[in-house]
């Protein structure tokens, strides 16, 4: 009996076996599969929306993870799409993201969204409200409302939400914030960022004139809920950023990488008020020409941010277009000021501290302050980086992993960006007052709302081209 139940049990392990392998399908032992290897079946299935540029190397460093299928590829234009549709010959490809995730959903853990700024929050919402983990470029949305709503719904639904702004995860961030949690430079009431953006066109009007329109591009699509306009070759694939109606100019671009460190290591929230000025082109003798549809060339804004537990108020100094702040004294005539596409100069009551673009090479000023303190590191830090980071918190589930720019933080922070570029918008507004018009404009961060000058509101909430509207509250 024995006999024939163990010759059993061995014809049935056989035919199973065959079976399986006729198939193609093995179950392997996962200490077979050798230390760091990753099954398939435990690999985070990741659907790209825009996957060009900076979309193509967002989901490259989440493949080169190892613990990540691309499986599924959106992009309007075909041009843009092609080196990522080359690298995953596998991953099944889409232009339309609606139609992808309505057909897919089922198969997918996680969305990117690395699309123009005019369509982060349809694409985001749309794979939120699925329950899916979302990585959304910076900045987060296209205006403020959109800012608040997409935070709210991440939380809502549980989902693991990043922003793209990598330097979030940095060293440098992190030795900042432990400088001034040890009262290095006291209480900050004066931070000064600036960038050199923008290195794309700005200042101008629209294009009157328009182009045919590429076959492998999609330009209703690309357009999403974006106003309508003809198509241009300029605004494809990278200039739609000074143009209002798709991007937020150069504090959409940089002021998620550039304001962030001064962000998190003072701990600012909503803004109370901001006022601007912005560059102008000359076009006739003193006559100034006025764009209202795109960026300025330059700008320079003020945020003010109301002083929290007995802290001082601090006011934030954005300068754009080349511009440079005042050099602090306590820097060498010949010592470099900030790093790579601009810096952050945080000033406290008992001293300076400055670093580069994405909080890069952080130091205390005088410099010389770097030998005479010693601060211990209380803060972990993030060796697997921004997007790895996300692909283990995504693994692990819901509000298990930190993660360094989740929307709750990133939320905020954007909100504090797109409120400079609520500013801007609203000097060409005629009765600003001024010289074209500026005016300080208060800020009801509650209810989201301009409280001292109503036309401004306007730019709070876009209105969405019919056929986009989704339901973000």
């Amino acid at each position: 009996m024995k006999k024939k139940n163990a010759h059993d049990a061995s014809r049935r392990k056989f035919l199973r076996d065959s079976s399986l392998a006729a198939t193609g399908f093995f179950i392997v032992p996962r200490h077979v599969l050798g230390r760091g290897f990753v099954a398939p079946s435990d690999k985070l299935v990741i659907a790209g929306i825009g996957v060009g540029g900076k979309g193509e190397s967002d989901l490259k460093n989440f493949y080169d993870s190892g613990k990540t299928e691309i499986a599924y590829l959106c992009d309007v234009d075909d041009r843009q799409a092609a080196t990522s549709v080359k690298r995953y010959p596998k991953a099944k490809y889409y232009k339309d993201f609606r139609q992808m995730l309505h057909k897919e959903h089922k198969h997918i853990d996680a969305v990117s969204v690395s699309t123009p700024d005019n369509c982060h929050t349809v694409a985001a919402a749309s794979a939120i409200q699925l329950g899916k983990h979302v990585y959304v470029q910076k900045p987060l949305t296209h205006d403020i409302y959109e800012a608040r709503m997409l935070t709210e719904m991440a939380i809502r639904q549980k989902v693991v939400a990043q922003m793209g702004n990598q330097g979030a995860s940095g060293d440098g961030v992190r030795q900042m914030q432990e400088w001034y949690n040890a009262g290095i430079i006291g209480d900050a009431h004066k931070i000064i960022v600036w960038t050199n953006r923008p290195v794309w066109p700005q200042g101008m009007g629209a294009p009157i004139a328009h182009d045919e329109i590429p076959k492998e591009l999609d330009w209703d699509l690309w357009l999403g809920p974006a106003q309508f306009q003809e198509y241009h070759k300029e605004y494809v694939p990278f200039s739609w950023r000074g143009f209002w109606n798709f991007g937020t100019g150069a504090l959409g671009d940089m002021g998620c990488h550039l304001i962030d460190p001064a962000f998190k290591t003072v701990g600012l929230g909503y803004p109370s008020e901001v006022e601007c000025s912005e560059g102008t082109i000359y076009e006739k003798m003193w006559q100034a020409d006025y764009y209202p549809e795109s960026c300025p060339i330059s700008s320079s804004v003020i945020l003010k941010f109301p002083g929290k537990n007995g802290k001082p108020d601090v006011k934030l100094h954005w300068l754009d277009g080349g511009i440079l702040p005042e050099r602090p004294d306590e820097l060498e005539p010949e010592e470099k000021m900030g790093g790579g596409d601009g810096g952050v100069i945080i000033e406290g009551s008992k001293g300076k501290m400055m670093c580069g673009t994405y909080g890069a090479n952080p130091m205390l000023l005088p410099t010389s302050r770097m030998k005479e303190v010693n601060v211990p590191k209380t803060l972990a830090r993030v060796p697997e980086g921004h997007y790895v980071q996300w692909v283990n918190a995504c693994i692990a589930g819901y509000g298990k992993n930190e993660l360094s720019s989740p929307f709750e933080y990133a939320g905020p922070l954007t909100e504090t960006i797109l409120m400079g570029n609520l500013a801007l918008r609203s000097w060409n507004i005629k009765g600003t007052g001024g010289f074209p018009g500026r005016k300080k404009l208060l800020w009801d961060a509650a209810n989201m709302k301009i409280t001292n000058f109503d036309e401004a509101n306007q730019f709070v909430k876009r209105n969405y081209r019919e056929g986009w509207n989704i339901k973000l509250g």
